[in-house]
This record gives C-alpha cells, structure tokens and sequence, in this order.
C-alpha cells in the first residue's frame, strides 16, 4: 500500500507544516513588533536606583512564575510516564517508582533555585 500516510496521530500533512510555518512567521513578526519600541528607547534612562530596584522586584515574579509553571509541566509528563510505565510492567515498580521520586526531586529543585536567586536579588535591592 505505497502512498497511504503510516497508521497514527503523528502523522504531519503538508498543510498542517505550512500552517505551523506560518503561525512561527506571525509570531517572528509580532517579536520583532514588540522588540522596536524597546530598542527605541533612551540609553541611560533606568539610572534612578529606585527604578532598578522596582524592575528587579517585577522582573523577580515574572521568573518565579515561569519557573513553576515550567515545574509544573514537568513533574506532570514524570508522572503520567511513571504511571504509564507501571501500567505495562508492574514488575519493575520499585525501581520506577525510584526513578520517579528522584526526576521529581531534580525537577523541584529548578524552582527551588529560582527562588532562592529571586530572594536574593530583591532583598539585596
């Protein structure tokens, strides 16, 4: 049967490549959009201290909330691959069940170091 598409989801047609081309093309152009009015502005115009420190603050939540959400994710795909991994072998739930709490541990530990920088910085402002 030469010419049917493989048996699957995964299965990427050519008009949902050009789709995903030109969506990353509307997103490049909406970067640089936005990219021009920050490059417009003065040098020298966040040199009052209480402006840095303000930024700092802002900028400090922005990280923490990226950080946890990218946490969040991760530890979510972890455990739907450890529960998948149990499903088809439950012989071998000790040593995924080890693996899991130690990918989760290392995964924590990303948002753990965000806010001990983010801690850092603000109370150093």
């Amino acid at each position: 049967m030469a010419g049917e598409p493989p048996p699957g989801r995964y299965f990427i047609t050519k008009e949902i490549a050009v789709k995903r081309l030109f969506a990353s093309a509307c997103l490049l152009v909406l970067l640089f959009l936005f990219a021009l009015p920050a490059a417009a502005q003065a040098t020298g115009a966040a040199t009052n201290q209480q402006d840095v420190v303000k930024w700092v603050v802002i900028t400090s939540g922005f990280s923490m909330a990226i950080a946890s959400a990218i946490c969040g994710i991760a530890q979510a795909k972890a455990t739907a691959a450890a529960c998948e991994g149990l499903a088809r072998n439950p012989g071998a739930a000790g040593a995924i069940r080890f693996a899991l709490i130690l990918a989760l541990v290392l995964i924590e530990s990303l948002a753990l170091y965000t806010f001990a920088i983010v801690f850092l910085k603000v109370s150093a402002g």
